[in-house]
């Protein structure tokens, strides 16, 4: 439970930390496209994770880690096009896709974890 409890918090810090970098960036009718879809992702991601430890059954479970799954490699695709697009917080986004990486690759072993079960 303790591990649920770790992922709830990481989460919602990965969340916060996006709207922060989106604060930080242009604003123009490109970056407003990218502000609204990775920040809609990325509270997702918390949003979503949250829910988990509610789930009814093994493959309710699964089915609530596959949506963070899905949201956090998003958030993933919106970052690298702000590498692309953009050379404001760089360096910031670079963590905030390392960190993107690091919980959906958590969230991978949960789901097989769960399978395997």
């Amino acid at each position: 439970m303790d591990k649920l409890f770790d992922m709830k918090a990481r989460t919602k810090r990965f969340s916060l930390n996006i709207l922060s970098l989106i604060e930080l960036l242009p604003n123009n009718r490109t970056f407003n496209i990218i502000h609204n879809q990775l920040g809609r992702a990325a509270l997702s991601v918390g949003a979503n994770y949250r829910v988990v430890s509610r789930a009814k059954s093994t493959n309710d479970f699964i089915n609530k880690l596959k949506i963070v799954e899905e949201e956090c490699d998003e958030c993933m695709f919106f970052l690298e096009i702000l590498l692309e697009k953009t050379n404001v917080e760089k360096e910031s986004i670079e963590i905030l896709h390392n960190e993107a990486n690091e919980i959906l690759s958590i969230v991978v072993a949960m789901i097989i974890k769960a399978r395997n079960k």
